[in-house]
């Protein structure tokens, strides 16, 4: 279960209907559970939509072999909430 600070954001992802892509630890032992949800995340909206704490900061990482992200992460907690990068050319739900 994430973080008491993306809690609310996970659970309208989820309500939405939006296809959880993957849970766990990604990539780093600095990370504990990150939730990537097929979408794209409009981080800009999200926050004026959410009462996000101040850990929670905009993450983006646009690899070239090793995948491409746009969320939220909880630098108190080390957990995620992501989704697809906005240079993603998948078609893809958009959130909110």
């Amino acid at each position: 279960m994430l973080c008491e600070h993306l809690r609310e954001l996970e659970a309208a992802i989820l309500a939405r209907g939006i296809e959880e892509t993957y849970r766990g630890k990604p990539w780093t032992d600095g990370c504990r559970e990150w939730v990537y949800f097929d979408c794209f995340i409009h981080c800009e909206e999200t926050r004026e939509q959410f009462s996000l704490a101040d850990c929670v900061q905009h993450h983006e990482h646009c690899g070239t072999h090793d995948g491409q992200e746009s969320g939220f992460v909880c630098s108190a907690c080390n957990d995620a909430v992501m989704g697809l990068h906005p240079r993603s050319t998948r078609a893809a739900p958009s959130f909110p």
